[in-house]
């Protein structure tokens, strides 16, 4: 089997080792930045260069890019894409890749499927991608309603090959909605917490609540800027939810209101321990 990653950053290079790790297959590869490209190529991480004169003889495509670079990636080489393949976009938003691509999937012989791996960390770029990253984690499918059932069987025996722990296969709508919850709010709470001028003093006062809740304020910028305005609607949602809640707060403090407040910290915690069981 022969695979095809267009994107060598955090999730490619991730993804580009832990295929030449646990299946030892022939990997092609692209990256925009050469010194990357080099590296894997040196490191035999991947075989070769992906163009598109050997992308035809690629049986599963990987596209780790931005959501519009992927329309674009796949927009311009689906005519050299080999009839039966599988085409995996890895973005963190689905819904306005997916309809951007359904013509051009529905008319083509290849198979398209969304994907996100629930995996990864603060940092980006191929020097922090490792064959380990997507050990146990949970992979998201996400195909169209036409895609066949067998197609879908064959893609998460793939995934589930490749090491993750499971495989959930949704909508696109119901993913962006879920992961502007667990995933883009937590980045822009993290990223809007560490503005206070409190955070300049933090050394010595700072524990786990203050390293958890910050980690992923060290962001992509432009990466995550354009998730998030691919997925604003569901997301506005969720920061009007925020922001209600912590003004319930806020005015329990200003009101001197014990019993408020601790009902509130009370909910949330059975909240927390609900969640947990699920």
């Amino acid at each position: 089997m022969i695979f095809g990653i267009a994107g060598l950053g955090l999730i490619g290079g991730s993804m580009a080792k832990t295929i030449k790790s646990k299946l030892g297959a022939t990997v092609f590869g692209f990256d925009k930045n050469e010194d990357v490209l080099k590296t894997a190529i040196d490191e035999k991480i991947i075989d070769e260069t992906l163009t598109s004169k050997n992308i035809g003889k690629c049986d599963v495509l990987l596209i780790a890019l931005y959501p519009t670079v992927t329309v674009d990636f796949v927009t311009k080489n689906h005519k050299d894409i080999k009839s039966g393949a599988f085409v995996f976009d890895l973005c963190g938003i689905k819904t306005a890749i997916m309809d951007s691509l359904e013509k051009t999937a529905k008319h083509s012989d290849f198979i398209f499927i969304g994907g996100h791996p629930m995996s990864g960390t603060e940092n980006s770029g191929y020097a922090y991608s490792t064959s380990t990253l997507f050990d146990n984690a949970s992979m998201i499918l996400t195909p169209y309603d036409w895609t066949p059932e067998q197609a879908i069987n064959k893609a998460k025996s793939l995934f589930l090959s490749l090491g993750f722990g499971n495989v959930k296969v949704t909508t696109a709508k119901e993913h962006d909605k879920v992961i502007a919850f667990t995933s883009q709010l937590a980045h822009i709470v993290s990223n809007a917490y560490v503005k206070s001028p409190t955070a300049l003093l933090h050394r010595g006062f700072s524990a786990g609540s203050y390293k958890d809740l910050t980690r992923v304020a060290k962001l992509n910028e432009q990466m995550w800027t354009e998730l998030f305005l691919d997925n604003k609607e569901p997301l506005i949602e969720e920061i009007d939810c925020i922001c209600q809640q912590l003004t319930l707060y806020k005015n329990a403090l200003k009101q001197n209101d014990k019993e408020t407040l601790k009902e509130l910290l009370k909910h949330g915690r059975e909240i927390k321990e609900q969640v947990d069981t699920l």
